[in-house]
């Protein structure tokens, strides 16, 4: 272990996930039932960041398992442009730990006088977020002091999945969120998958993942430049054969965020051709195969969130404190 608060927080998620699934069950129950019964047109998601992030994994999700478009907001749209966008019977998630960004409150604004039916998934209950939307959803992930988010967005995607469960009354889902808490401590008490010496020496890189995968691979990459100074890319494994794939001839290093679900066929084989062009891969996995699909992703980033504050430690970075950065960003 490396002691530092990031490490700390992150391990702590399985418990604080335990007892937000269970704060949350008579709340995500009454929304999903008014989901059933608006029946939105579509999703947009506002926010910025980890949670903007968390957007993409929640895209995946509602496409796969509610079958609505859902798409992100520009929220300078509202914020710096001042228009208003065409949101009767659409639904607007607002994702955002601090719930007090000017653009994110702009937006949601917006999208409340617009028509949409809002929700906001928060980690600060007393955010003026609260007085915008309609439904305020907790992430009850606690104080978080590390700079770098670990358990309020594993707190974040968890809520999503628990939504979704509720919203589609899908029992397989309702048995993923029951067993969550326990994927989660089985990829803490694994071993480690990501290590400094796998990275050594690098200073670029690319994250591979495929669908749900593809989702986590956002924050994979981000966390990579904020904790480790290393600059990093999220691709599709699809998409970065359509043209980036010729960086390989680089010799370029490949971290590759493996999910075992419906993709999988396709992303190994094209993890496969990368390696057969001469690419570095780091194999990132779900550290179990007996898991959910669909919480497959958050158990995989469990580990990684444990292994990159090690990783920083050993380039000799505080992943406490990355140098320019501070916890709450506020943007117009």
């Amino acid at each position: 272990m490396t002691n530092t608060i990031m490490e700390l927080e992150a391990r702590s998620a399985p418990q604080k996930i335990a007892e937000q699934l269970a704060a949350n069950a008579g709340l995500t129950k009454e929304l999903g039932e008014k989901l059933r019964n608006f029946k939105p047109k579509f999703v947009m998601i506002v926010g910025r960041g980890s949670s903007d992030h968390a957007g993409v994994f929640a895209k995946y999700l509602f496409e796969i398992e509610v079958g609505i478009p859902t798409f992100a907001a520009a929220p300078s749209v509202a914020s710096v442009y001042g228009k208003s966008l065409q949101l009767e019977g659409g639904l607007v998630i607002v994702i955002s730990q601090s719930g007090r960004s000017p653009d994110i409150l702009a937006q949601a604004r917006m999208a409340k006088n617009a028509g949409a039916f809002c929700v906001a998934l928060v980690n600060d209950e007393t955010a003026p977020i609260k007085d915008i939307v309609d439904v305020v959803l907790p992430l009850r992930a606690g104080e978080e002091k590390a700079v770098a988010a670990t358990k309020s967005y594993l707190a974040t995607l968890s809520a999503i999945v628990q939504l979704t469960a509720e919203w589609t009354q899908s029992e397989s889902l309702a048995a993923a969120v029951d067993s969550m808490p326990k994927a989660l401590q089985t990829a803490v008490d694994a071993e480690p998958q990501l290590t400094a010496e796998s990275l050594k020496g690098v200073k670029n890189l690319v994250v591979l993942g495929r669908g749900l995968g593809y989702a986590v691979t956002k924050e994979l990459a981000l966390k990579m430049k904020e904790v480790c100074s290393i600059h990093a890319e999220s691709f599709s494994s699809a998409e970065f054969l359509h043209g980036p794939v010729t960086l390989v001839e680089k010799k370029l290093t490949i971290v590759d965020a493996c999910i075992n679900d419906e993709s999988l066929e396709s992303h190994v084989e094209q993890v496969n051709n990368v390696t057969e062009r001469g690419a570095d891969v780091v194999h990132l996995n779900q550290t179990s195969n007996d898991i959910h699909p669909r919480i497959a992703p958050l158990a995989l980033l469990q580990r990684f969130y444990i292994d990159v504050a090690a990783v920083a430690v050993a380039r000799g970075i505080d992943p406490d404190q990355p140098e320019g950065l501070k916890k709450v960003t506020q943007t117009l």
